[in-house]
C-alpha cells in the first residue's frame, strides 16, 4: 500500500544502503549458533537458526516501529531477555499456522493503514510521508529489511486482533459489573499500614562462626570467583565534526565506517592472521582493557553492555569478534587472556556468607512478626477498633496513606506547566496490589517489602464521581473487555503451542546488539 503512495511523489528518491553486519543476529550458544542445525521443531517440521534469526530480528523491528501492544502479546510467558526471542517466534508461527487455518487473511487497506498509523509515521496532522521516507531509507537497510517486512508485522498484528476479537466473541460485562469494577479501580482508598523495618529487626540477629562455616560447606559448589577476562580492541568512530553530521551525510559516514569494520574482519579471517599486526597494517591504535568481569566492566567497555557481552562470548579457539555496532561507530574484540572462576575460600566466601545468611534471618523474622501483627489487627478490627486504633493495640504505629484509587482518573490528562506527578514506590505498589480485592474493613496478610514488610487495612473506599463515569464508562469496558481477550487469547495460545508440538533444541541467548 504505501509504495503505491510512494509512486505518485515526484521527488527523486535516493535508497541509502547502510551495511547490515550480520554479526548481529549470530548466536554464541554451542548448540543454537550459526554452526547450529536447528532452533527447534514445530507442526513436525524443523525451524533453522535463520528462520529463528529472522523472527528475531523482526521483533526488533516491532519495537522500532512502536507496536508495544502487539509486542507484548506476542511474548507472555517470557522471563527472561533472553527467552523474549523465543517466545516471540514460537508464537508467530503458530499465530500464523491458526489464522491460515481459521482463513483470516487481513486485506491490502488494512494493512495499509495499519501502516499510515505506526508511530514514527505521524506526523502533527497524521500520516507523514517525510518520516516514511526517512524510515524506509535510513533505518530499514540498517537493519537488513525493506518495506514489504514493516508490512508483514502490520500484518501480524491484524491477524492477533482478528484472533482476539474470535476468541472473545462471548466476553461480556454487564452493567452492574462495570459499575462495580469502576469503583474498585478508581474509588479513593482510606488505608492506614503499619510497617516492620528490616534495620531495627536486624539489630538482634546476629550470624555465628558455626553457621557460616555450614554453610560454606554445603553451598560451596557455587561459591566461586567471577570469571575474569582482558580484551584487545580497535574501534571505527565518529570524529568530532561527524557526529554533528545528521540525516543522507551521517549515513554515508557511518556506512564507511560500517565498511571498513568488515574489511577488517575479513582480513582476520585469513589463515595466520594476527590481530595486532593487522591492526598495524590498517592503522588502527589497539586498545587493552584491564581484567575485567560481567558484572564490573571495564570503563573502556561500560558505556556499551554489548561490548562486555560481546567479550565474554569469545573462546581461545575463537578469539575474535565480529564488528559490533555500538554508539557512533564499531568495534571489534580480540580475547587477550581468560582468567576462569575458581572456588572461593572460606576466608574469602565469609563476608558474603555473613550478610546473606543476616538477610534471610531478618526476612524470618519480619514474615514471622509480620503475620502475627496482621492476625490481631484483623481481630481488633472485628472487635469493633478503628483501623488506627488496631494496628496501635498489636504493638505497632500506624501510618495513615494520603487517600489514593487502585488506577489513575480515565480522564486524566497532562495540563501545559504541570508538573509530572513522582512515580509511585514499589511500596506502595505493592500495598496496592493487596488492597485490590478487599472491601472495607478487612485486613491484608503481611506483605514483603525491600524495606521490611507492611499490614494494611483498608479503612473505607469513596464512590468515584458518577458523572465521571458516565463519561467514560464506553472506554473503561473496552479497557476491560480487551484485558479479558488478552487473558482468552494467552490461554488459547498456550494450548495451541501445545498442540503444535513445539520443541526448542536449546534456549537462545539475546542478540549481541538487540537494538
Amino acid at each position: 500500500m504505501i509504495n503505491v503512495l510512494r509512486k505518485n511523489q515526484k521527488a527523486l528518491m535516493i535508497v541509502i544502503a547502510v551495511l547490515c553486519i550480520p554479526f548481529i543476529f549470530y548466536f554464541q550458544s554451542d548448540t543454537v549458533g550459526v554452526g547450529g542445525k536447528h532452533f527447534g521443531q514445530i507442526y513436525d517440521r524443523p525451524v533453522s537458526i535463520v528462520e529463528f534469526q529472522h523472527n528475531a530480528r523482526l521483533f526488533n523491528l516491532a519495537r522500532e516501529l512502536g507496536m508495544f501492544s502487539f509486542m507484548q502479546d506476542m511474548v507472555t510467558g517470557a522471563q527472561s531477555e533472553d527467552q523474549v526471542y523465543s517466545e516471540f517466534t514460537w508464537n508467530r508461527l503458530v499465530l500464523r499456522h491458526e489464522a491460515e487455518r481459521l482463513g483470516i487473511k487481513p486485506a491490502p487497506h488494512e494493512i495499509g493503514s495499519v501502516v499510515r498509523d505506526l508511530r514514527p509515521f505521524r506526523g502533527q496532522t497524521g500520516f507523514d510521508m517525510n518520516k516514511y521516507n526517512e524510515f524506509t531509507q535510513n533505518v530499514l537497510p540498517a537493519m537488513g529489511f525493506t518495506e514489504d517486512h514493516i508490512e508483514e508485522l502490520a500484518a501480524d498484528q491484524l491477524m492477533l486482533t482478528k484472533m482476539k476479537d474470535l476468541l472473545g466473541t462471548g466476553v461480556q460485562i454487564s452493567e452492574s459489573e462495570s459499575q462495580q469494577n469502576y469503583e474498585r479501580s478508581y474509588g479513593k482508598l482510606n488505608v492506614a499500614v503499619a510497617r516492620l523495618n528490616t534495620e531495627e529487626l536486624g539489630k538482634g540477629v546476629t550470624v555465628g562462626e558455626e553457621d557460616i562455616t555450614k554453610y560454606y560447606e554445603a553451598n560451596k559448589a557455587q561459591l566461586n570467583t567471577e570469571e575474569k577476562r582482558k580484551v584487545n580492541f580497535v574501534s571505527f568512530g565518529l570524529d568530532e565534526e561527524q557526529k554533528k553530521l545528521t540525516g543522507k551525510e551521517r549515513v554515508e559516514v557511518l556506512q564507511k565506517l560500517a565498511d571498513q569494520a568488515s574489511d577488517f574482519n575479513q582480513a582476520l579471517l585469513e589463515k595466520g592472521a594476527d590481530f595486532q599486526q593487522l591492526a598495524t597494517k590498517f592503522q588502527l591504535p589497539v586498545k587493552v582493557t584491564e581484567d575485567f568481569t560481567r558484572t564490573a566492566p571495564d570503563p573502556q567497555l561500560a558505556a556499551n553492555p554489548q561490548l562486555a557481552e560481546a567479550a565474554f562470548a569469545l573462546k581461545p579457539d575463537a578469539s575474535n569478534s565480529d564488528a559490533i555496532q555500538a554508539g557512533d561507530g564499531f568495534y571489534v574484540l580480540h580475547l587477550a587472556n581468560v582468567e576462569p572462576a575458581r572456588p572461593l575460600t572460606l576466608e574469602e566466601a565469609r563476608p558474603t556468607i555473613a550478610a546473606t545468611l543476616k538477610e534471610q534471618r531478618v526476612r524470618e523474622v519480619a514474615a514471622a512478626k509480620g503475620t502475627e501483627a496482621a492476625q490481631k489487627i484483623r481481630d481488633a478490627v472485628k472487635g469493633g477498633a478503628p483501623a488506627e486504633a488496631a494496628i496501635q493495640q498489636a504493638g505497632l504505629t500506624p501510618e495513615k496513606l494520603p487517600p489514593f484509587a487502585l488506577a489513575d482518573p480515565p480522564a486524566m490528562r497532562m495540563q501545559p506547566g504541570q508538573q509530572q506527578p513522582e512515580p509511585e514506590s514499589p511500596d506502595l505498589q505493592m500495598i496496592k496490589s493487596s488492597l485490590a480485592e478487599l472491601n472495607p474493613g478487612e485486613v491484608t496478610d503481611f506483605i514483603p517489602t525491600a524495606t521490611g514488610g507492611a499490614v494494611a487495612v483498608l479503612a473505607g473506599r469513596e464512590r468515584p464521581d458518577a458523572g465521571t463515569y458516565e463519561q467514560t464508562r464506553t472506554s473503561f469496558n473496552a479497557r476491560v473487555l480487551n484485558s479479558r481477550k488478552q487473558v482468552a487469547f494467552a490461554e488459547w495460545l498456550k494450548e495451541r503451542r501445545r498442540e503444535a508440538g513445539v520443541q526448542t533444541q536449546a534456549e537462545p541467548e539475546a542478540p549481541a546488539n538487540a537494538g
